[in-house]
């Protein structure tokens, strides 16, 4: 069961009584102390001489905190804190193997969930049959056990069970696994983490249910590649010669504005102090923000790709390519705005689940070389290519992409659309969208001077509103 292939549902809570509610924050303050003994005693075992974190004895610490939590609770939290070890160890593996470029960081051990002085991250676990869920149309509840002190303390009834208010409904049908709730403090909502196992059979049917499109294997199915980067998100070329270029700027305009309110907060702050519950809210929109555009793009591009019957597809790798740059709004957008990885990993998720293979190519010269020609004689300007040689103009990442695909299927006629560019219509012989806040459309939303002075006020209105 445990290979099973697991999908995370989402939802926000609230206790469905004042009592509850004091009853659940006293449960989630204990976790993050019980981590952190843990932590630091398997921290001790890291930096000594011959030391093995997974000799660290903690039982002990259940006496303690068993009364609060429970003692299935207490495990959980161990539990999760070796996996966070184990995670380490694999990434200290990943960083040595010369052979491996994945990571270049050095890792460090896993950290605290806080601290008494600087107030403690409240983030609690609970066993996947230890957890009630009860979905109706009116109201939707989650129920699990605390630890009998609690229980005494808020004269729990025989077999009562802290309840919570949910809203939200599952995407995704399987096995219960490990709850998550984290009280996210910024936004005053508390978060559900509800992963589930899936059988594999089931996986693709419960997949393409949010798709319009299905792969038809009994027909000819074609490959395409996908240029990823952080000017235009995808720029997508097919065996078949259609193309399709998802623009990022008018989205990385909305995310630096909310940039310019952190760093206008930041500097109205005292001299001793670096954030805020307000900064902090701005800090997880402009994150969410972020994440939901480029998860709609992949759905989106996913759906596009079943329309074409693309059964293949070649996205170029650009491992240690992203070194820091003289500029700082260059910076910003690679290393902030923009996660290769994150969106190369999302795309190996949505994709396979809906049938596609995915393999990533090396990007060398892709996007300086000719793809009709194989000329370096190139130049390239934001999102225009142009090759000096033959003449030939195209869209920069289109050209990439074209060359990513002909590396692996050979020379291929010339794709239908190349000249998608962000000043220009979209074209009627290729598909070009832009991110309007909450779907991929084909408007200009390129955001002027005027719009950011509108979008940072009712910014402020929303937070000052939230308190």
């Amino acid at each position: 069961m445990s290979d099973r292939p697991r999908r995370t549902n989402e939802y926000t809570a609230e206790p469905a009584t004042e009592r509850y509610k004091q009853c659940l924050f006293e449960w989630l303050i204990a976790h993050a102390p019980l981590w952190n003994q843990i932590n630091y005693r398997r921290r001790q075992k890291y930096f000594a001489e011959n030391g093995d974190v997974w000799d660290t004895e903690y039982a002990d610490l259940y006496d303690e905190y068993a009364p609060i939590l429970g003692k299935a609770a207490c495990q959980q939290v161990a539990h999760k804190n070796a996996e966070a070890w184990r995670s380490h160890f694999d990434l200290l593996d990943k960083h040595s193997d010369d052979s491996d470029s994945s990571v270049t960081e050095k890792p460090s051990p896993p950290g605290y969930w806080g601290s008494r002085e600087d107030g403690y991250e409240l983030h609690s676990l609970v066993r996947n049959d230890l957890y009630t869920f009860d979905w109706a149309e009116d109201k939707s509840t989650l129920e699990f056990g605390v630890g009998e002190a609690l229980e005494e303390e808020y004269d729990f009834e025989h077999n009562e069970r802290v309840t919570l208010e949910i809203r939200g409904n599952p995407q995704w049908d399987g096995d219960d696994a490990r709850l998550e709730l984290v009280y996210d403090e910024p936004a005053d909502v508390l978060r559900v983490k509800h992963p589930v196992r899936i059988r594999p059979d089931t996986l693709q049917e419960q997949r393409l249910d949010a798709f319009t499109h299905t792969l038809d294997t009994e027909n000819t199915t074609y490959s395409a590649a996908i240029d990823v980067g952080a000017n235009n998100t995808l720029a997508i070329v097919t065996t078949t010669g259609e193309t399709a270029v998802y623009h990022a700027r008018p989205e990385f305009d909305r995310f630096q504005v909310l940039s310019g309110l952190i760093a206008e907060l930041q500097s109205e702050l005292p001299d001793d102090q670096y954030t805020s519950k307000r900064i902090q809210r701005v800090y997880d929109d402009r994150g969410r923000k972020r994440d939901h555009s480029r998860d709609a793009a992949v759905k989106h591009a996913a759906d596009w790709l079943l329309e074409c019957n693309v059964g293949t597809v070649y996205v170029g790798d650009l491992t240690d390519v992203l070194d820091a740059h003289w500029s700082a709004t260059v910076n910003e957008k690679t290393h902030a705005f923009w996660s290769h990885r994150q969106l190369v990993e999302r795309l190996y998720l949505t994709l396979g689940d809906v049938g596609i293979s995915i393999e990533q190519m090396s990007e060398a010269d892709s996007s300086s070389e000719c793809p009709k020609r194989g000329s370096q004689h190139t130049s390239r300007n934001v999102d225009s290519f142009r090759c000096h040689d033959c003449k030939f103009d195209a869209h920069s990442d289109i050209a990439g992409a074209w060359n990513l695909l002909q590396t692996t299927v050979g020379p291929m006629a010339r794709p239908a659309a190349l000249s998608a560019e962000r000043d220009r219509d979209a074209p009627t012989d290729g598909t070009y969208w832009e991110w309007n806040g909450d779907d991929w459309g084909g408007v200009n939303l390129a955001i002027d001077s005027t719009r950011r002075r509108e979008l940072v006020a009712m910014i402020l209105r929303c937070l000052d509103q939230r308190g």
